[in-house]
Formats: C-alpha cells, sequence, structure tokens
C-alpha cells in the first residue's frame, strides 16, 4: 500500500462526516463564536501536547508571522465564510465549490513556491469536479439566481481561495522546517485568536450552548475535525505538495452522502451512482505513483 495513502483516507472520513456533524453546532451560538471555541480548544490541547512531548517550541518573529499567517487562512475566516455560506447556499453546492481546491493548489503552488504542475492530479479533480457536479445535480437544477444566491457564491469563491492559500502558506512553512505539529498547534491558537477579535469588533455575543449535542459535536470538531484530520492532511501537504493533496477533499461528497444515506434517508439516483464511480476513478489516479515519484 502507498505510505501516504493513509494520509489522504483519515482526513476524507474526518471531514466527510464533519459536514453532518456542523449541523450540530448551528441554531444557540453564532457560527463566528464556534470557530473560535473550535480553534482555541484545538490549540490550547495542541500546545499542551507539544509542551508535555517536550518539542521545539521557541521560533523566531517571521517563523510566528507565518504560522500566523496559516491560522489565519486555515483555521479561521476559512471557517468562518463556510458557515455564513450554509445560511445563502446549500451545502453540496459548498462542497462542488470546494472540489476546485486542486485546481487552486496547482495554481498558486506554482505561482508563490515555483512548483510545477501536476496533470496527472488536474485530470483526477476533473474526473472529482464531475462527479460530484453529478452527485449535486437536484441542487443545481433548483437553483436560481437570487440575491441570495449571488451573495452565497461570493462568500464561497473568496472561502475557497482563502482555504487554498492556507495550504499554501502551510507547505511554505514545511518547507522552512517548521514542524507541522507545532505549526498546527500555533497556527490553530492563532486562528482562534483572530476570529475572536473579529468577533469583538463585529460586536457577536459570546453566548454557548450547554446541550449535549452542541458539547459533543464542538469535542468531535475540536480533536477530529482540527487535530487529527488537519494534522494528518497538513502532513500529507508536507510529502506530496499541495496539489496532491488537495485531491483527499475530492472524496469527501462520497463519505458524506454515505452518512446522509444512513443517518438522513438520502435517495440514490443513477447520476449520483455515477458520480460516485467518477471520484473514486479520480481518485485512484490521484494516488498513483508516477515515475520518479518518492
Amino acid at each position: 500500500m502507498n505510505k501516504n495513502l493513509w494520509l489522504f483516507i483519515i482526513p476524507a472520513l474526518i471531514w466527510g462526516s464533519t459536514w453532518f456533524t456542523i449541523k450540530f453546532q448551528l441554531g444557540v451560538v453564532d457560527p463566528l463564536i464556534s470557530v473560535v471555541y473550535r480553534y482555541l480548544l484545538a490549540g490550547g490541547i495542541m500546545i499542551t501536547f507539544c509542551l508535555a512531548t517536550r518539542r521545539k517550541m521557541s521560533f523566531s518573529i517571521q517563523e510566528h508571522g507565518f504560522m500566523a499567517l496559516q491560522g489565519f487562512l486555515l483555521f479561521g475566516v476559512n471557517y468562518w465564510l463556510v458557515y455564513e455560506a450554509e445560511v445563502y447556499l446549500a451545502s453540496g453546492l459548498i462542497a462542488v465549490a470546494y472540489s476546485t481546491l486542486v485546481f487552486l493548489n496547482s495554481m498558486f503552488g506554482a505561482l508563490f513556491l515555483h512548483r510545477p504542475i501536476n496533470r496527472q492530479i488536474l485530470m483526477a479533480a476533473l474526473l472529482g469536479l464531475m462527479g460530484t457536479v453529478l452527485i449535486f445535480g437536484n441542487e443545481f437544477l433548483g437553483l436560481t439566481f437570487s440575491k441570495e444566491t449571488i451573495v452565497g457564491t461570493i462568500i464561497t469563491a473568496i472561502s475557497v481561495i482563502i482555504a487554498s492559500l492556507g495550504n499554501i502558506t502551510s507547505a511554505r512553512n514545511s518547507a522552512n522546517n517548521i514542524p507541522v505539529i507545532q505549526a498546527n498547534a500555533y497556527g490553530m491558537l492563532y486562528g482562534g485568536v483572530w476570529m475572536g477579535l473579529l468577533a469583538l469588533l463585529l460586536d457577536r455575543p459570546f453566548s454557548f450552548d450547554p446541550s449535549w449535542s452542541y458539547i459533543i459535536s464542538l469535542a468531535y470538531l475540536t480533536v477530529f475535525g482540527s487535530i487529527v484530520a488537519f494534522g494528518t492532511y497538513l502532513t500529507l501537504i508536507s510529502r506530496v505538495g499541495a496539489d496532491k493533496a488537495a485531491y483527499a477533499l475530492v472524496i469527501i461528497p462520497v463519505i458524506a452522502i454515505g452518512i446522509s444515506y444512513v443517518f438522513e434517508d438520502y435517495q440514490m439516483t443513477i447520476y449520483a451512482a455515477v458520480g460516485i464511480i467518477l471520484i473514486l476513478i479520480g481518485n485512484v489516479l490521484a494516488v498513483q505513483k508516477r515515475k520518479g515519484d518518492a
């Protein structure tokens, strides 16, 4: 088995389930505040782990600056905008938008990191995008070009661009010998602080929902959706590059549909079945080694 395959599988499985889990975070607490709680908790846990295992925690001001940038992009604004976009658009449409992350990572990787564009990954991503569009075809057919749709589309587009820039920042940090675990620890803490300051600026209320559904979903998103998933995904980026690692995100709609089938009585269609097959073919193509790959 490809030594990096598990680094594809773990974040895909976890993030495939977070579409369902995030529903339990909406309602009582402002989405921005939920993001603050999630990443302050994740960052605090990670910092504690690093200190307990005596990892290097001393970095230069410049290194802290890039870890803060990673936190702002990847663990802060990106997630806040996803929550806000779901007010206007169905989650399936946002999943389709995030399938384009592979293309953006390739483009930004070439622009900022001077890395060659991997045509095999772009072909895999195209199959994945086609498959995702087929899966969520009904949502496209029901789409109207209202003011809400336009606003939601703009928010989603900005979110995907910011997420890709966060991926590239992480790749840059790894290339400059900042360990992934420490970069995540500081980055998540910085992300939570950034969003906390934004919440104060926007005068958002720091409320809390004491229900078990909110607490358990917050714990799951913190430990698995943030610490475990980002730990494996950003490690994958450091090993294979942001473009190839991003394909782990393309298979998420397939996993999300499986969860929806079990818990939400999702009805499979022939178009969705074909879409899943296309995504799986693309996934095989993405993880297949080319000559010269490590």
